[in-house]
């Protein structure tokens, strides 16, 4: 169904021409330039306070972000013959950052931080994330029982076996940051953060900064959009791009520095962020993975992922105790 969704593009008075794949998306040419076309499954409250947020981040920042158009009669959701619920966005040609390119990756991150600055909004709390504290805990809580699951196996595959030889120091780790994290300034920075309405994009990665002539052109799907401390999405972006450099420090401290020229961090923010990178999230969310889903076939590639998180261990811990030391 190549062409599913293209009818609602009338209720925007839009004609489509040249029509291209997203990423489960449809791109369109049209008489006012390129739109993406996508399903929708959210609230229409979130995306009205989405909408809100884009268009002050279009009056505000010199960063050029995708906007939400609204349809003929006002509504940013449009239904098409089917009953299928779609959005209609403002978009932008243009390549994805390329991971492998460190000055690509800086300017991604400037580009975050000139976000940030104009990032707020008046509190809606249903849109506040989960505090870090809860969140710690409940992940070293899944871990603890994922281990009791695999010692209650007689056979154990040998992902199972990995996981159980790894789990007690990764979970150690959990237990080590969270203990960081009660005894450091995280709630009041918190508390901070939620006052002043900060904002967090939510999903920051590589796939939502666009580059055009070797500058950002835009950043782009703001859906997972939180009310938290922004050095969340900071953490986010540089844990992902650091997991395929290996824990470089040197790229880690070029990552900063290109974040700080923009929007300089307190002493409590790079305490936050340093905390944040002592917590195992990656192999959480391996080991939650293997939980949740079918057990009785593991894939190879999740087994290597596993191995390679033992064979980094230390060269992780080295990061996040080397890059934000004091």
């Amino acid at each position: 169904m190549y062409d599913r969704g293209l009818s609602v593009l009338e209720q925007y008075g839009l004609e489509a021409g040249a029509v291209y794949r997203g990423r489960g998306a449809l791109i369109c040419e049209t008489q006012e330039g390129l739109v993406l076309i996508r399903e929708y499954w959210g609230t229409p409250r979130k995306l009205e306070y989405q909408a809100k947020l884009l268009e002050k981040i279009s009056g505000a920042s010199p960063i050029w972000t995708d906007q939400i158009l609204s349809n003929k009669e006002g509504s940013y959701i449009s239904g098409d013959n089917e009953s299928v619920s779609y959005i209609v966005k403002k978009w932008y040609e243009g390549k994805e950052c390329d991971t492998r390119n460190e000055e690509e990756i800086c300017k991604g991150v400037s580009a975050l931080a000139s976000l940030h600055k104009v990032m707020c909004m008046p509190v809606q709390s249903h849109y506040v994330r989960e505090s870090l504290n809860s969140e710690f805990q409940r992940h070293n809580q899944e871990l603890r029982k994922i281990r009791k699951f695999i010692l209650g196996k007689h056979r154990k595959n040998p992902f199972e076996q990995e996981l159980l030889d790894t789990i007690c120091s990764f979970l150690g780790h959990g237990e080590e940051a969270l203990q960081r994290l009660e005894s450091s300034g995280y709630e009041k920075l918190r508390q901070q953060e939620l006052e002043r309405g900060a904002v967090c994009h939510g999903e920051f990665n590589q796939h939502n900064i666009l580059f055009s002539a070797g500058e950002v052109r835009a950043v782009t799907n703001f859906d997972k959009w939180n009310f938290d401390i922004q050095v969340g999405d900071l953490y986010r972006f540089m844990r992902k791009v650091l997991e395929k450099h290996q824990w470089d420090q040197n790229l880690g401290r070029k990552i900063l520095l290109a974040y700080q020229q923009v929007r300089p961090l307190s002493r409590e923010e790079v305490e936050n962020l340093r905390i944040r990178f002592a917590y195992p999230e990656k192999y959480w969310k391996l080991a939650n993975y293997y939980y949740t889903h079918n057990k009785a076939w593991i894939s190879e590639k999740n087994l290597e992922k596993l191995k390679r998180l033992r064979d980094q261990e230390e060269k992780w811990r080295n990061f996040a105790e080397s890059v934000f030391a004091a």
